[in-house]
């Protein structure tokens, strides 16, 4: 049961032993713990900063991203646009040159029609001051000879030239 006592010297040397280990441990070991926790801390710290200013560019280039993709959409939508618009426009220049083409070639047929009727009117004349010349020719001969002879014959011609 002694054993469950101490003595006031057991106790002192405990309590002096305690404080010397106490007062090492203060003196070598606290400074390099508390300075490892410490930088634990800043590290810990400067990681938690640096996620954050991570996350923060990671939003400003989502923000960025997509706004850059609004304005891809915008320019693509802006090029369809023009490219109907000039598809537009070329059909409609090829449908109006092709209308004045047109136009131009129905004209230039309707003058060589015109210039071919002038040339059969003009060959229809010929033909008919020819006639009249011979019957007038052969009505003179005619004439000079019998009377009755020369209405038979201008009869005659004219059967013809009905015919013709």
């Amino acid at each position: 049961m002694d054993l469950l006592i101490p003595e006031i010297g057991l106790i002192f040397w405990h309590t002096i032993s305690f404080l010397l280990l106490l007062f090492l441990l203060a003196k070598f070991a606290w400074k390099p713990v508390m300075k490892a926790i410490g930088e634990r801390e800043r590290s810990i710290e400067n990681a938690l900063d640096a996620a954050e200013k991570a996350k923060q560019e990671m939003a400003r280039l989502t923000s960025e991203n997509e706004q850059l993709l609004k304005d891809a959409r915008a320019e693509r939508d802006l090029i369809l646009k023009e490219a109907k618009e000039i598809k537009e426009q070329l059909l409609k220049d090829a449908k109006d040159q092709a209308q004045v083409e047109g136009n131009r070639m129905i004209e230039k047929a309707r003058i060589e029609i015109n210039n071919q009727k002038a040339i059969a009117l003009a060959d229809v004349k010929n033909q008919v001051s020819k006639l009249s010349l011979e019957i007038a020719s052969k009505v003179l001969q005619q004439e000079l000879s019998d009377k009755g002879k020369q209405e038979a014959l201008v009869g005659e011609l004219l059967k013809e030239v009905k015919l013709n």
